[in-house]
């Protein structure tokens, strides 16, 4: 059972579809805090509603990264309530090596396009403007680089003729809803090579590994 702990600046509807697999029994985790960089973000809200800790963890001295101070507080928030699985959802800040070295290999994100394609933000809008036929979502390890780490399995989606950002946005979150804990209990269940951390095995739901 992975001891996990959700990051997120936003919304928290991946946080969300963590809980409820959760409790529905398709995901064996425990959750053991909510962590944002706003103190007025959702999730927070989301987490308290599901009774569990809900952290503000300031980490204003850089904009875009977790570093400094704010790194050495988001390390010690997470050890002090035991997590040792960390699935970022929605969290706008990237990951610097001290966070990455005390969760080794035990940090995961999930990215609204079929990686290695589209990779930064709004990467929905990036697939529009590029022209593709078919977008979807990733679930992969965080490593230095920008959504560059080894991949645990993705979901795909078509792009419709008359798309929009926020239709295909909306559409690609759909998948992302269903593909977190699904891979999240893969990590649970043990299907992850370490050596490569790639899912063995395949899945009936047409997720792709």
């Amino acid at each position: 059972m992975l001891d996990l702990a959700v990051i997120g600046s936003g919304n928290g509807s991946n946080f969300q579809s963590i809980a409820d697999a959760i409790r529905s029994g398709r995901l064996e985790a425990r959750i053991r805090c909510v962590i944002s960089d706003r103190p007025d973000a959702f999730i927070l809200e989301r987490a308290r509603r599901e009774s569990l800790p809900a952290e503000y963890v300031d980490c204003s001295s850089c904009k875009t990264k977790v570093e400094g101070e704010g790194e050495r507080r988001m390390i010690e928030t997470l050890r002090r309530y035991g997590a040792e699985t960390i699935a970022l959802a929605g969290f706008m800040r990237i990951i610097k090596p001290g966070l990455l070295n005390a969760f080794s290999g035990q940090i995961i994100n999930i990215h609204p396009s079929l990686l290695p394609a589209f990779p930064g933000l709004h990467a929905w809008k990036q697939a529009l403007d590029y022209g593709v036929k078919i977008s979807g979502c990733t679930v992969h390890y965080v490593d230095e680089g920008t959504d560059t780490g080894p991949i645990l399995l993705q979901r795909s989606v078509p792009v419709l003729e008359g798309d929009n950002p926020e239709t295909l946005h909306a559409r690609i979150q759909e998948q992302e809803h269903l593909a977190y804990p699904l891979a999240l209990q893969t990590m649970s269940k043990g299907l992850v090579h370490r050596e490569d951390r790639r899912i063995r095995g395949s899945f009936s739901d047409g997720a792709k590994v």
